[in-house]
């Protein structure tokens, strides 16, 4: 092809791009006006909300009115929501961070290589808690923790020992052996995928040179799996910081705002005492914690914004 022809053929090239151009972004407007109707809208009246003396109840439920940071100040002087945000840490780090990738990863590296049906099996009954909604998992552990429940009972019968108010006495360990529970085989099912893409010489070759098989987990296999280890924690933090149903039907964020998290704070500030504006303001704070918990994992991952 001479050089002419090449020149006749660039302007043709450029105006079929731009055709392109303009039908993918004719394709993508339903995304985007769906996304600005049922994501940044509801951000924004949330903004707007925390503003105001939105009220379900009184004189404020009549006449809604712009207060400024009324609310925010109203909220960092509340002793609660320093009890709420040291809850929601605690929650978070041993029920996502430790426990869930933990036994995630622990059950998973049992099931490597194991037969296809003693795998499917196992992962059933495993994500048989997962699909679980939170309200039943809840009220199954209060059925098992409660004063006359299972635990209590085989502890007498098989042990001797007195009724332990399990909920009352030992409320947070209970929601996070709950939540973790419950939440175990969606990081089970992220490292088994990791966990069966490892090449199977790579540990050939490490236990042909004399390593044990500790020394094969922590220098081969964890190091070969570490991103997945990042994500999974980022995945599992940001789905535990907004856990609701599972807390409040076990322990109603009791005893004394023992297991009182951010989403029940927020939930009977708004529902309970009908302040929906000091709520969503609330709100905003546990998005703000959910965001800062993004970037940082984020800046460990190294994934660019």
């Amino acid at each position: 092809m001479d050089a002419s022809n090449v020149i006749k053929n660039k302007p043709h090239k450029t105006q079929q791009q731009k055709t392109e151009r303009r039908l993918s972004v004719w394709l993508m407007l339903p995304s985007m006006i769906l996304l600005l109707m049922f994501f940044l809208t509801p951000m924004i009246l949330t903004v707007v909300f925390s503003l105001t003396n939105l009220s379900l109840t009184g004189e404020a439920a009549s006449s809604l009115h712009f207060i400024g940071f009324q609310n925010y100040l109203q909220m960092f002087k509340d002793p609660a929501l320093a009890t709420s945000i040291w809850n929601t840490i605690v929650f978070v780090l041993f029920s996502a961070v430790i426990g869930q990738c933990f036994f995630g990863f622990l059950i998973a590296f049992m099931m490597r290589g194991k037969n296809k049906t003693f795998r499917r099996i196992i992962g059933l009954i495993i994500i048989a808690a997962w699909v679980t909604p939170e309200v039943v998992v809840g009220f199954c552990w209060v059925a098992f923790l409660g004063d006359n429940g299972t635990l209590n009972m085989l502890a007498h019968n098989l042990l001797g020992m007195k009724p332990v108010a399990w909920l009352y006495t030992f409320p947070m360990v209970s929601i996070i052996i709950a939540n973790v529970w419950r939440g175990t085989a969606f990081s089970m099912m992220v490292f088994q995928t990791a966990l069966d893409d490892i090449p199977q010489e790579v540990e050939e070759a490490a236990v042909m040179d004399g390593a044990t098989r500790w020394q094969l987990v922590t220098r081969i296999t964890i190091p070969m799996v570490k991103g997945t280890i990042a994500t999974n924690i980022m995945l599992v933090t940001l789905q535990t910081l907004g856990v609701f149903s599972l807390i409040y039907t076990m322990t109603g964020g009791g005893p004394e705002n023992a297991t009182s998290t951010l989403p029940v704070f927020m939930y009977k500030q708004a529902f309970v005492s009908y302040q929906l504006g000091y709520g969503t303001a609330i709100s905003l704070v546990l998005l703000l914690i959910g965001a800062l918990a993004s970037l940082l994992y984020m800046k460990i991952l190294k994934v660019k914004i």
